[in-house]
């Protein structure tokens, strides 16, 4: 199968790009210029330089393929540099679409995001106005919407490798969140986490049977485990005793909405309103339904933590 690919080059669409090569499917995918470098290696990947304000590029991209998977998302937003939830979350999307009816796509697959929803912060929105579009479009979609995603981030921005870096790694204790004067709420928010393999069959295995056709799964591990748990875990995987306080979290937005402009800044105010409302979902059947087994998140998988790596190129 003739597969487009958007967004092949980031931290899950590297192992999107190797789940599809293992079924042997003819991939496209656009990057821009340099960051080819990240997928060259990938068997039966073509690369298409370009971007995707650019609609010859994406046409291109598209030429003669049955399938897309659009997979660009953003965590943070840097506007004075026109980083947008929107552009990239919706924007693109409408124009990937445009041409994907143009080019009579059989099957498109979105990316979105466990928890969007119109009234959310401007990252939950701009997925969900993503996912009704595309709804409408008239295409054959799949959506998925995954909780946290971990595994071995290959210099990549990933969940964990992030706790690891501005939390851990830091001489203060870890914080536990918690809004107004609760304090026995206290990183007692839960999630689901997902590793990035695991995904990335979910996205490949979904293109192999119209059974999946306009429908939209969230995606999570088997299990739940709070944001203190979470902590705990990696914590043990890197043989560290890391002491944790209670932290409110109405300080630490209000610094936030004042520098999560600043790319020095660990955390943006979206960022701490998702982590409090939690992001759980219940996946146990969608792994049998896909014949995927799950990867468990525990020490053994998240060994990846203990060589030091970028979190960025």
């Amino acid at each position: 199968m003739k597969v487009a690919v958007f967004g092949g080059t980031g931290f899950v669409g590297k192992y999107i790009l190797n789940a599809l090569a293992m079924q042997n499917n003819d991939i496209y995918t656009l990057a821009r210029l340099g960051s080819e470098k990240k997928i060259n290696h990938i068997k039966q990947t073509n690369i298409i330089l370009g971007n995707l304000d650019n609609q010859n590029a994406i046409k291109k991209t598209l030429l003669n393929c049955s399938a897309v998977i659009y997979n660009i998302g953003i965590i943070r937003e840097f506007k004075a540099k026109g980083i947008t939830y929107k552009k990239t979350h919706f924007d693109y999307v409408k124009n990937v679409i445009y041409q994907a009816k143009k080019n009579n796509i059989k099957h498109f697959v979105l990316m979105s995001a466990n928890g969007a929803k119109l009234n959310g912060t401007e990252y939950q929105k701009t997925k969900y106005l993503a996912e009704e579009y595309l709804k409408k479009s008239g295409l054959n979609y799949t959506i998925f919407r995954p909780s946290i995603i971990f595994g071995k981030p290959n210099n990549e921005q990933e969940f964990c490798s992030e706790i690891k870096e501005k939390i851990l790694n830091l001489p203060i204790p870890a914080p536990l969140f918690f809004e107004g004067f609760n304090l026995k709420s206290a990183g007692e928010f839960s999630m689901s986490p997902i590793h990035v393999k695991n995904i990335a069959d979910f996205f490949s295995k979904s293109l192999l049977n119209k059974s999946h056709y306009m429908q939209s799964y969230n995606l999570g591990g088997l299990q739940n485990y709070t944001w203190k748990e979470i902590i705990q875990i990696i914590a043990k995987t890197l043989d560290k005793k890391k002491w944790m306080m209670p932290t409110p979290a109405m300080p630490i937005k209000i610094l936030a909405s004042l520098f999560d402009q600043f790319s020095f800044f660990p955390i943006t105010c979206d960022q701490i309103n998702m982590i409090l409302e939690g992001n759980i979902c219940e996946s146990k059947s969608l792994f049998k339904k896909f014949k995927i087994t799950p990867i468990p998140f525990n020490p053994k998988n998240l060994s990846y933590l203990k060589k030091s790596n970028k979190l960025y190129n």
